[in-house]
């Protein structure tokens, strides 16, 4: 009788288990049926998927930079290019209105010298000198350096340099009526400013006197 009790309550344990089994899988928790090792390597490989997305994603904006950049470097060196190519001379052309500079010194003492005033010579040499100066500007014309117009023009500080005011009541205040030196460009590139004069009102005296004697018989 004891053996006989003994096998039953043997074979009634694996019951329990497989009611327990079940349970588990009834139940609201989800177990997977895969080893510990299998589950370990699925997440690794998720998580490398992510990352290597990341790095693609990285890769491009890298490259885009890159390629930014490198557009942005080419146009400046075209920028450059043609600047070379253009304004090249832009240094000698400045140097070479002291060519011009000194004509214009060279005619005003002439002119101020006052043993050569109203002489043949004097005549001859200023004549000689204005052809010169010509020659140059129009050598200059042609490689695109060009005077500035400045007199009875309105003051531009894109152009125009004041130096001083003249008191004119027939211009304009602000009108350029006296040209010291002149301004050069070179394409649409300033080369030098001119140098001028400006007018502006005249202060009359007279109609400050009147003032003032009519104020005093006012007191």
């Amino acid at each position: 009788m004891e053996k006989e009790e003994n096998q039953n309550h043997i074979s009634e344990e694996p019951t329990t288990d497989t009611t327990k089994q079940t349970e588990n899988t009834d139940g609201n928790i989800k177990t997977d049926n895969k080893p510990k090792a299998e589950q370990e390597s699925d997440s690794k490989e998720e998580i490398k998927e992510l990352s290597s997305e990341e790095k693609i994603a990285e890769l491009e904006d890298k490259l885009a930079r890159t390629f930014a950049e490198m557009e942005n470097q080419r146009r400046r060196f075209e920028k450059e290019k043609e600047d070379a190519f253009e304004y090249g001379g832009y240094s000698f052309a400045k140097e070479a209105l002291n060519l011009i500079d000194n004509l214009d010194r060279s005619q005003h003492v002439l002119q101020s010298d006052d043993q050569l005033k109203e002489t043949e010579a004097l005549k001859k040499t200023l004549e000689h000198l204005e052809i010169i100066k010509k020659d140059l500007i129009s050598i200059f014309e042609k490689n695109d350096i060009k005077p500035i117009e400045s007199i009875n023009k309105k003051l531009n500080p894109n152009f125009h340099q004041a130096m001083m005011e003249i008191e004119d009541d027939t211009k304009e205040p602000g009108t350029i009526i006296q040209e010291i030196q002149k301004g050069f460009t070179i394409k649409d590139r300033l080369l030098r400013p001119s140098l001028v004069g400006v007018s502006k009102k005249v202060t009359k005296k007279e109609e400050k006197t009147e003032e003032n004697q009519e104020n005093s018989e006012n007191k």
